[in-house]
């Protein structure tokens, strides 16, 4: 669909359908599968994100709406506590009903009812909602890839489910080469989104904009690649304690990790799971789906370090947010091309910083229930920024700020070292 990029209406409508787009190859068996607690099936994010809209627009400000159904209230409300009762995250997979065609028809009953809404004249604080629910959805579209391919990718079978697009066969980067960095200078500089002065949404963890304190930093100037990982791997990276973190070593010793999520050695040789199928390891490709603890092992390894957030964002505030996104319909990181003087930083893989997720100075959450979108998750868990192979690309800001637990692996994350000038 071909819009103006003013139209909300049209801009609802392009969402909407992407998401469906990403479901279209799966089967009806693979909208059920929840392949672990952290993770859930493509059925519940379809209905969820649905029911965000129909929760905080439709119920709210449409007057004498009925709700499509009160038990959907329960079932797909994912975390706020001021809506009312949740469904236990972890049994989402148990649920046969409703089915794959009653969650489509709840879709296409709350397009309508959205689509009839947003005809007429609409307040900021309403325009706010819809975009936050774009945004949201958005979000959703890369959990939506991100848990497909957990669900597809622990299956012996390593099924296949989109064509190979664009994997060529070789590439014009040595896989071996050092990295090579790039010097910033520091200084006081700001930080942040200030809404509406270069995009017309942002987050509120985003805000507000403000002055950090940086130092004279130097950063690679391209992601981690598979065969730099090697490399960590064939020097013992997973067996020489000095190089992890306290509770990195313990998660290894309960788990055995020992490589990326997605690897496997068959045969004397590894191969990687993607959602073309399992195909040999390109070594030129940035390592993909490693953990915190596994990046900033690496670094330390390389003797170097994760960049702060601030030092990333300070890389990044010139550079054209252009890459490797969710609308190749790739979904998967490719080589460098070294054109630039930095390269990779936005899409392909998000980059694990070391900074802990918390408030900016300043910080005002969302009013009202909608405070619980991001600010009651800011304690133990680590920013990425960059966006990914399956991150869209118009949701992706020098700002925009991810955050998960240093354990977590089945994202799209890589890795970017820096050091200290």
């Amino acid at each position: 669909m071909v819009c103006a990029i003013e139209s909300l209406g049209c801009s609802y409508s392009d969402v909407r359908e992407r998401t469906l787009s990403i479901c279209s190859p799966l089967e009806i068996e693979d909208y059920l599968i929840q392949p672990m607690d952290d993770a859930s099936p493509p059925k519940w994010h379809l209905a969820h994100v649905t029911w965000f809209f129909e929760t905080f627009l439709l119920k709210s400000h449409v007057p004498d709406y009925q709700i499509y159904h009160p038990g959907y209230e329960v079932l797909f409300n994912s975390y706020y506590n001021g809506v009312g009762e949740l469904y236990p995250r972890q049994k989402r997979g148990l649920l046969s009903r409703p089915t794959v065609a009653e969650v489509m028809a709840y879709r296409q009953h709350v397009d309508r009812e959205m689509l009839r809404f947003m005809d007429h004249e609409l307040s900021e604080d309403i325009v706010f909602k819809i975009r936050l629910g774009l945004q949201h959805e958005q979000q959703h579209q890369e959990l939506l890839v991100t848990d497909i391919k957990y669900n597809l990718g622990n299956n012996p079978l390593h099924p296949v489910l989109i064509s190979s697009r664009g994997r060529e066969s070789g590439s014009d980067l040595k896989p071996h080469t050092d990295l090579d960095f790039v010097s910033f200078e520091g200084g006081i500089r700001e930080i942040g989104a200030e809404a509406g002065r270069s995009f017309p949404f942002a987050f509120d963890n985003e805000s507000p904009r403000h002055q950090v304190l940086v130092r004279d930093f130097e950063i690679a100037d391209r992601l981690v690649t598979n065969g730099d990982y090697l490399q960590f791997m064939a020097d013992d990276g997973y067996v020489r304690s000095e190089l992890w973190l306290s509770d990195a070593w313990a998660l290894l010793g309960d788990t055995k990790i020992n490589c990326p999520l997605y690897w496997r050695w068959i045969d004397n040789a590894w191969f990687e799971y993607t959602l073309t199928g399992l195909l040999p390891l390109r070594l030129d490709e940035p390592v993909c789906h490693v953990s915190g603890y596994e990046a900033d092992a690496f670094a330390r390894w390389k003797n170097a370090r994760l960049p702060t957030e601030q030092e990333w964002e300070v890389m990044a505030e010139n550079v054209p947010v252009e890459g490797n996104f969710l609308e190749t319909e790739n979904y998967h990181p490719r080589p460098s091309q070294n054109d630039r003087q930095i390269n990779q930083v936005f899409g392909d893989a998000w980059e694990w910083t070391s900074s802990s997720y918390g408030p900016y100075p300043g910080f005002q959450k969302f009013a009202g229930t909608l405070g619980e979108y991001n600010g009651k998750f800011m304690v133990n868990q680590l920013v990425l920024r960059g966006g990914s192979c399956a991150s869209p690309q118009d949701q992706i800001r020098p700002s925009y700020r991810n955050f998960f637990y240093p354990k977590d692996r089945w994202q799209f994350s890589g890795i970017r070292i820096a050091r200290d000038c």
